[in-house]
C-alpha cells in the first residue's frame, strides 16, 4: 500500500525534488480506515464538519494507521478556536493559558483538539512580538499565532507527522512528502533542522523517541546537527525534561531509545552524573536490564513506575558516589545516606524528580542493604515494608545483570511463596547456615 502510494505522489515512481506542496491521496491509494478510528475521535470530527468547520485527523494517529498499526490516541487539528470547540462539546475543558486546546472526554478516552497554528517566526512585524520572542540560544519562547491548515503543517517537526485525514470525503492530505518518508522509513524534520533544533531542543529527543518505536532511520540531513546540539537541552527546564524521560523509556523501546541516546550525546544532559560514571568504568548493564524488562511489562499490558525507572538510571551514579565514600573512610551505611542526597541534588537540576517518585526511589536503594539481613525478626520486617516489592524486583535486575552473585533473590523468592511454617523452617535454617555467635564467657565468681 505504501508502495502505491509513493508512486501516487511521486509520479509513477520517478524521483522529483523534494518540495512542500499539498497532496491530496485519494481513499483507492491509502489504507486510512474509518474503522481504525476510535469512534469519540470520529464523533468529534463529524460534530465540527457538521457545523461548518474543517477538522482532520493528524500526525501519530494518521502515521501508525498508514504504517498499520493501531494508534493509542487520536489528536483532532480544526480552523474552529478554542472557544468555538468548547462551545460545541459539554463534555470538553479547555487546557493552557497562552495557547489553548480542548480535550473533549470520553470516559478515559481523551481526544485533543488544536486550532491550527501558524508560523510565528514570519509573522508581521507589527504584530505582538510577544508571541515569538526567542532566547539568545534561538529557543522559541513564544510559538501562539493561529494560522491555516497548510501553516500547521509546516510548523510539526516532523514530516511523517504531518499528515491529515479527511473523514468527509476519506483523502489522507500530505504537505511535506510525509508518504514519502513512511515508505523510507526515516523521520525527516520540516524545515533546516539546526533551526528547528535551536527553536525547540526537545525536537532532538523526539527524532530519537520515533525512529526507537518505529524502527526508522534519523535522515542525514536531520542526524547531522545532534551531537553538537545535545548541550541546548540543558537550557530546557527541568520539570519538562522529567515528562521527556518518561516518554523516552515509558514506551516500550527502552532499551533502542537508550542506545540512540547515548549514540547521539542526548543521554548525558538528561542524566549527567551517570553518564560520567559510565565513562569511569562503572557498568550500565543493570540499566540496560531494566530497561528490557521494563519493555517487556509494556508489551505485556503492564504498569511501569517511574521511581523504578530513575532508580535504575542513576544507580552507576550512586554506585560511583557510594565507593567514594567509603574509600575515604565513612562507614557503609551512612556514605549510602550522603550518597543518596548527593545524587538526587544533581540530579534535580538537569530532571526534575517529584517528592512522590524521588521518596520511593530512595526507599528502594535503602532496602538492597536490607535485603542481605535476614535473621531474627528482620525478614518479616523488610518484607512488610511498603516499598519491599519494588526493592526486590531490583534485587533480581541486580543479579541477571551480574552485579551480584545470584541466590539472594531466589531466597526471597521462595519465602514470599512459603506459608508461615515453611518460612520459619527457613529462617532457621538459615541461622544453622550463618556463622556462629562468640558466646561471652560469664566472669568466674569470686571465692
Amino acid at each position: 500500500m505504501l508502495k502505491r502510494l509513493l508512486s501516487y505522489v511521486s509520479g509513477n515512481g520517478k524521483k522529483k525534488a523534494r518540495t512542500y506542496q499539498r497532496q491530496e491521496i485519494p481513499r483507492d491509494q491509502h489504507n486510512v480506515s474509518r474503522s481504525a478510528i476510535s469512534e469519540p475521535a470520529k464523533k468529534v470530527l463529524s460534530r465540527l464538519n457538521n457545523a461548518g468547520y474543517e477538522a482532520y485527523l493528524v500526525g501519530g494517529g494518521v502515521r501508525d494507521i498508514l504504517l498499520g498499526g493501531k494508534p493509542k490516541d487520536f489528536d483532532i487539528a480544526t480552523d474552529a478556536t478554542p472557544e468555538e470547540v468548547h462551545g460545541l462539546f459539554r463534555n470538553s475543558r479547555l487546557i493552557g493559558r497562552r495557547f489553548r486546546i480542548v480535550h473533549v472526554l470520553f470516559g478515559r478516552e481523551v481526544i485533543e483538539v488544536t486550532t491550527f497554528r501558524g508560523n510565528a517566526a514570519e509573522a508581521e512585524d507589527d504584530d505582538d512580538d510577544d508571541d515569538r520572542r526567542t532566547s539568545e540560544h534561538g529557543l522559541l519562547l513564544r510559538d501562539n499565532v493561529y494560522g491555516n491548515q497548510e501553516e500547521d503543517a509546516l510548523r510539526r517537526d516532523f514530516t511523517v507527522n504531518a499528515l491529515y485525514y479527511c473523514i468527509r470525503d476519506f483523502t489522507v492530505v500530505d504537505f511535506a512528502n510525509g508518504i514519502e518518508d513512511l515508505k523510507n522509513r526515516q523521520m525527516r524534520l520540516i524545515g533546516d533542522p539546526e533551526t528547528r533544533y535551536r527553536e525547540d531542543p526537545v525536537r532532538m529527543l523526539r527524532a530519537v523517541r520515533f525512529a526507537a518505536k518505529l524502527g526508522f532511520d534519523i535522515e542525514p540531513e536531520t542526524e547531522a546537527p545532534i551531537r553538537e546540539l545535545a548541550p541546548l537541552l540543558t537550557h530546557i527546564p527541568p520539570a519538562r525534561l522529567f515528562e521527556e524521560v518518561l516518554k523516552l523509556f515509558s514506551a516500550g523501546y527502552g532499551e533502542a531509545t537508550y542506545d540512540l541516546l547515548s549514540e547521539y550525546n542526548l543521554l548525558a544532559p538528561l542524566f549527567p552524573e551517570t553518564v560520567q560514571a559510565i565513562n569511569n568504568g562503572e557498568p550500565d548493564e543493570l540499566i540496560r536490564k531494566a530497561l528490557r524488562n521494563t519493555d517487556a511489562r509494556i508489551a505485556q499490558g503492564k504498569s511501569v513506575t517511574p521511581y523504578f525507572l530513575f532508580a535504575a538510571m542513576l544507580w552507576p551514579a550512586l554506585q560511583a558516589e557510594w565507593r567514594k565514600r567509603q574509600d575515604n573512610g565513612e562507614p557503609v551505611q551512612p556514605a549510602l545516606h550522603l550518597a543518596i542526597a548527593k545524587v538526587i541534588s544533581r540530579q534535580v537540576q538537569a530532571t526534575s524528580i517529584p517528592k512522590r517518585f524521588s521518596g520511593p526511589m530512595k526507599e528502594i536503594w535503602e532496602l538492597q542493604m536490607r535485603l542481605p539481613r535476614r535473621q531474627g525478626k528482620r525478614a518479616f520486617a523488610t518484607m512488610s515494608h511498603p516499598r519491599f516489592r519494588a526493592a526486590y524486583d531490583f534485587l533480581l535486575v541486580r543479579e541477571e545483570s551480574g552485579e551480584i552473585e545470584p541466590g539472594l533473590g531466589q531466597w526471597w523468592t521462595e519465602f514470599q511463596e512459603a506459608d508461615e511454617r515453611g518460612q520459619e523452617r527457613m529462617l532457621t535454617q538459615l541461622g544453622s547456615d550463618g556463622p556462629k555467635k562468640r558466646r561471652r564467657k560469664k566472669p568466674a565468681k569470686k571465692a
